[in-house]
């Protein structure tokens, strides 16, 4: 099985997100969802992040899932559409 590492949206950045959230392999990863893995960071780390990392997420577990790589800005305007109509995790405010 490839690494985290392997998987086309994710860096440094998100290794350590993974890290910090307990995620050690792609198949751990593919059972998870990214409005709890975002906010799960938000809260463990006490601050809000920018929404971006939750559409590195959703590529990263839609490629776990999947196979497909897409690249991260194309969760982009589901994400964005979702927090106009306020269906999206609402991170702890700073």
């Amino acid at each position: 099985m490839a690494p985290l590492a392997r998987l086309r949206n994710v860096g440094k950045a998100a290794l350590a997100d993974f890290k910090l959230l307990g995620i050690a392999s792609v198949s751990q990863l593919a059972r998870e969802d990214a409005d709890s893995l975002y906010a799960r960071l938000c809260l463990m780390t006490g601050r809000r992040h920018d929404p971006c990392v939750h559409d590195v997420f959703a590529a990263a577990i839609h490629q776990a899932k999947t196979g497909e790589a897409l690249d991260w800005w194309a969760f982009t305007p589901a994400r964005k559409r979702r927090q106009a109509s306020g269906d999206f995790p609402a991170p702890p405010a700073p």
